[in-house]
């Protein structure tokens, strides 16, 4: 596990992205220099999100428009028409190449779930407004290894580490592929439709005639008059996340769908919202073969990008940080065929690293209804912002939001947050002090003879969680 490096920066107050209110948008940020993949996981467990290496959670109880992180199960999906109508309506185009308008229900209104990938409704979330200020310069490498040769592995750490598998220098020992056998792949294939609900018959004249997500995605296409591939690339292969196609279709969407000032559309801005990341790339010889980090899948029609979606592979899950799309081809409905494709992601994943089944969508927010499309996919959770316990998104959820904004969720009043900090657990908080010392809370106080900055930094470790406060590092230098 490699050290996570941050800078709490407190309260921030700025310009409400969905309701466009001034100043009423009220949050925690800090400055992530490098994030844990696991920690990031936790982080997201808790209400926080990321925007390039700010971090922000919002504070519900206060804000006009409080956000409650979703995800949906990925082995748990099932396709709606509406899904199925946007996939067929895809297949058709490349297979054919004819452009279709977006059909009507049967009332003769437009279907609501096709227009996710319309012009006028967003397919992501608006990018937060980042603190006026900058971090503190580290050298965070450096820093990275006071910090591991500071902390001293526990009985149970030092257990785990005797116990996992690791990559020797054995020459003579057999390669370790991640790549399954065809037989044990068919076994797991099984496995998984058997959970998204398909008939599995011994018998093959029992075959279930019901379609799932992959067979609308991976059929035949060697005849299609359009061929349309899916290339997932390193953040940090900046050669390709940051050529001229993604640029272009960068500005492209954010003056189209956003209305943003092109001006303000550049490469720096670009590379800051979504091509730097605090995740440092890791591939445990259990996890997926592209390993855990930052991602971007590019979607190529023929030799022209149409969308990119960009994402971060954790170990519980795939969490879509945001999407683009050429706003030409929005009659595809691009966003929500996005939302699809990252699923199929996870459902693939899932097949080697099981614990890798959830797709994050980023936050629900039930009081802007342009954001109330997350809500729609089957197998959906809300986090309760209280509690932190994940609750089914149900017609019941929904009628206590249309009450009140604001909501615990969890009915359960007995039921408390488990990963919660407590005064106890401030002397091992782990500290930044100067470019050379790093050192827990306990320590730092005796340095110093008082109990200083004490409640900025229990407001932090409360709010990234035991766990967290004890595994990364708090920047505080002056």
């Amino acid at each position: 596990m490699s050290v996570s490096i941050v800078q709490y920066y407190g309260s921030q107050q700025s310009k409400c992205g969905y309701c466009a209110g001034a100043n009423c948008s009220l949050s925690h940020g800090m400055h992530a220099y490098r994030l844990d993949c696991q920690d990031y996981q936790d982080l997201i467990d808790r209400g926080w999100r990321r925007c390039g290496n700010y971090c922000y959670k919002l504070r519900n109880q206060e804000t006009c428009c409080p956000c409650y992180t979703i995800k949906c199960d990925g082995l748990e999906f099932k396709l709606s028409k509406s899904n199925k109508r946007i996939l067929r309506r895809m297949n058709r185009f490349l297979r054919d190449g004819k452009r279709e308008s977006k059909p009507e229900t049967g009332d003769g209104e437009a279907d609501a779930d096709d227009a996710i990938g319309a012009p006028e409704v967003t397919a992501s979330e608006p990018q937060p407004q980042l603190p006026d200020k900058s971090p503190t310069v580290i050298n965070v490498d450096h820093v990275a290894s006071l910090a591991t040769a500071q902390k001293k592995p526990t009985k149970q750490a030092t257990a785990s580490a005797v116990e996992a598998p690791t990559l020797g220098s054995n020459k003579s020992a057999a390669p370790i592929s991640n790549k399954p056998c065809k037989k044990a792949k068919q076994m797991r294939l099984d496995r998984r439709r058997a959970k998204l609900g398909e008939a599995a018959s011994v018998s093959t004249k029992s075959i279930s005639q019901e379609k799932t997500l992959r067979d609308f995605l991976h059929s035949d296409s060697a005849t299609n008059k359009h061929q349309l591939k899916i290339v997932l690339v390193a953040s940090s292969d900046t050669e390709r996340t940051c050529a001229d196609a993604v640029i272009a279709l960068y500005r492209k969407y954010q003056i189209t769908i956003h209305n943003d000032n092109p001006a303000r559309l550049t490469l720096a801005s670009m590379q800051r919202f979504l091509v730097k990341s605090p995740l440092k790339n890791e591939k445990p010889s259990d996890g997926p073969e592209m390993g855990y980090g930052s991602f971007h899948q590019q979607y190529w029609l023929d030799d022209k990008l149409i969308a990119v979606g960009v994402i971060d592979i954790l170990p519980g899950c795939v969490s879509s940080v945001y999407f683009f799309y050429d706003p030409d081809y929005s009659f595809l409905s691009l966003g929500t065929y996005g939302s699809l494709r990252e699923i199929d992601l996870v459902q693939s994943l899932a097949e080697n690293v099981h614990a890798l089944k959830y797709y994050y969508m980023g936050f629900y927010i039930h009081s802007c209804p342009k954001m109330r499309y997350k809500g729609k996919l089957s197998a959906s959770y809300l986090l309760c912002p209280e509690t932190y316990k994940w609750l089914s998104l149900t017609d019941v959820i929904r009628a206590k939001l249309d009450e009140h904004k604001y909501q615990r969720l969890n009915e359960d009043p007995a039921d408390k947050d488990v990963n919660e900090f407590l005064a106890e657990h401030l002397d091992e908080v782990m500290l930044l002090l100067d470019a050379q010392t790093c050192t827990d809370y306990k320590h730092y106080k005796q340095l110093q003879g008082a109990d200083c900055d004490v409640d900025t930094i229990i407001e932090y470790s409360k709010l990234v969680g035991k766990a967290c406060a004890r595994r990364m590092l708090y920047v505080n230098m002056l």
